[in-house]
């Protein structure tokens, strides 16, 4: 005797999905903000991510797209998601000097000690003493 089958959290691997994916996280990289909300609006995922686990407001943050960093936020997007590799949107941002996205993303909650390397250990490297100041009056 079988039962159901086991629902799968694996993406789907149809090629319309795939590129529908991949088109929301150009979308996103670029800072369509309003194409965006309409399809997250729609059903996709707030926190829809690629293969490196970057997420959408991942790569709003680190191309310096504030507008599309809050739309996703207001969305329910997870501003201390990690990607693959450890780091957050605002470890990112900062990297990048990205000071609105990183003040829009500190509003959304983001924690600047989260990451490998975290956002205050970015701003270290790379001498962000402005950035720096702002994390210690959150």
């Amino acid at each position: 005797m079988t039962g159901p089958a086991p629902e799968s959290n694996e993406p789907a691997h149809d090629p319309e999905v795939l590129q529908l994916a991949a088109k929301i996280f150009e979308l996103a990289r670029h800072g369509d903000t309003d194409t965006v909300a309409a399809y997250v609006d729609a059903g996709v995922p707030p926190n829809l991510s690629n293969d490196k686990g970057d997420t959408l407001i991942m790569l709003a943050a680190y191309h310096g797209h504030a507008d599309t960093v809050r739309v996703l936020l207001a969305r329910g997007a997870d501003p201390g998601r990690l990607n693959d590799r450890g780091q957050t949107p605002l470890a990112g941002a900062v990297f990048k000097g990205e000071t609105e996205v990183v003040r829009a993303l500190l509003e959304g909650g983001a924690d600047p000690a989260e990451g490998q390397p975290s956002a205050i250990d970015t701003a270290r490297m790379f001498e962000k003493a402005d950035l720096l100041e702002l994390f210690e009056a959150q």
